[in-house]
């Protein structure tokens, strides 16, 4: 009887903490939902004094990478819905006046970019080109292909694309795996390659990276910067994703046989010495999966803003306590980081979260818009001046 009543007891105490545990689960997707509805919902987005956050764009449905065209049209890749949009703000009232559909179907089209009057949209195995995009946006031509010799693995496939100041395109070719050794199977793996815009020339310009879903070139330096996610199944902690720096060609950041710089892989360390390979410049968080990133060349924000680098972290999906979920900030003193700190967060409530930053993007007004997949927008942050703002 007594052992009866001990254990009726442990189940009554597991019983209390199970209903707490749901009880806060329910709170938390409350505070989620509430987030994500409306223009109130951006009540929930911390940003340091001064600062604001409003929508540029709702109902952009999975919005990922983001480029602009000079004559202001954005343009608006994704990877699961499969489309390509442009938003044109042609009043000029910072917000985008319609959504266009420019492409339907495609393989996971999330890299875009734009040059001479055409669009470069990046799917899994190819690179296609709009041409006279903007006299097009209600009636677009048939993409011509620059490059389908891509593999086509779609893990890891989905790709970001800029061009370089050398006037190539750079494109990434992530690893088809969490941690696997591909480079005898095809060299291309775990890479950033560049090629010409008309797709000739396609050359790998730096090795060991696992999955680069965004990159940019110092303002001063032209010296390409990236971001890097990290391997899974090392634990919550285990490894950093990273932020690395490229000066020149032929690098190799250490994937799939170091991890952060310093951590062997548990399988594959063995086979290569860590030492031999680019040390990233930050580690980041670890699986806060750091995606699109920029360095800020405006003149809206505050001095200390200038050349300092912007990061939107996707968030994490195998984590016991879920980070990222938010848009970060390096600060670079004489071009060598010196912090990494939280600059806008506030989508995730708890360990629910009602959004996710994918991609970041200078505006010409120096406002920085940020997108997001999860709840399908594009948000505009501006500064208004000390004390103004949420904080």
């Amino acid at each position: 009887m007594a052992r009866r009543q001990v254990f009726l007891g442990i189940l009554r105490v597991i019983g209390f903490f199970v209903l707490i545990i749901a009880v806060y689960t329910i709170v938390q997707n409350m505070q989620a939902q509430e987030c994500a509805e409306g223009e109130s919902g951006l009540d929930c987005i911390e940003l340091p004094p001064g600062f604001s956050i409003d929508y540029y764009a709702e109902n952009v449905d999975n919005a990922r990478s983001m480029t602009l065209s000079p004559n202001g049209t954005l343009f608006v890749g994704t990877r699961n819905a499969g489309n390509v949009y442009a938003l044109p703000d042609r009043d000029q009232d910072n917000r985008a006046d319609e959504l266009l559909m420019i492409a339907e179907g495609l393989n996971m089209p999330n890299g875009v970019a734009f040059r001479n009057g055409s669009l470069y949209v990046a799917e899994v195995s190819r690179v296609i080109r709009y041409d006279d995009i903007e006299n097009r946006l209600e009636d677009p031509p048939e993409p011509v292909v620059v490059n389908d010799s891509f593999p086509s693995d779609k893990s890891h496939g989905w790709k970001y694309i800029k061009f370089g100041p050398d006037g190539k395109l750079y494109v990434p070719v992530g690893a088809p795996c969490d941690a696997c050794d591909k480079e005898e199977e095809d060299a291309r793996y775990a890479t950033i390659m560049r090629m010409e815009a008309n797709g000739s020339g396609l050359e790998i310009f730096a090795r060991g990276i696992r999955n680069s879903v965004g990159f940019a070139w110092h303002p001063e330096t032209e010296e390409l910067w990236f971001t890097d996610n990290g391997r899974d199944w090392l634990g919550d902690d285990l490894p950093p994703d990273e932020l690395n720096r490229a000066p020149e060609p032929g690098l190799h950041f250490g994937f799939p046989f170091c991890h952060g710089g310093d951590i062997p892989d548990p399988e594959l360390g063995e086979l290569r010495d860590c030492e031999e390979f680019t040390p990233p410049e930050v580690k980041l968080g670890p699986h806060v999966a750091a995606l699109g990133m920029t360095f800020y060349t405006g003149t809206m924000f505050p001095e200390e803003y200038r050349n300092q680098t912007f990061i939107a972290e996707h968030g994490s999906w195998n984590r016991k306590i879920p980070i990222g979920y938010r848009v970060t900030l390096v600060r670079l003193e004489n071009g060598t980081p010196v912090s990494y700190e939280a600059f806008a967060e506030g989508w995730i409530q708890g360990f629910s979260a009602w959004g996710r930053p994918v991609d970041v993007l200078v505006m010409p007004d120096g406002a920085l818009l940020v997108s997001d997949d999860k709840n399908d927008a594009i948000y505009r942050i501006s500064y208004l001046g000390t004390g103004q703002g949420v904080i």
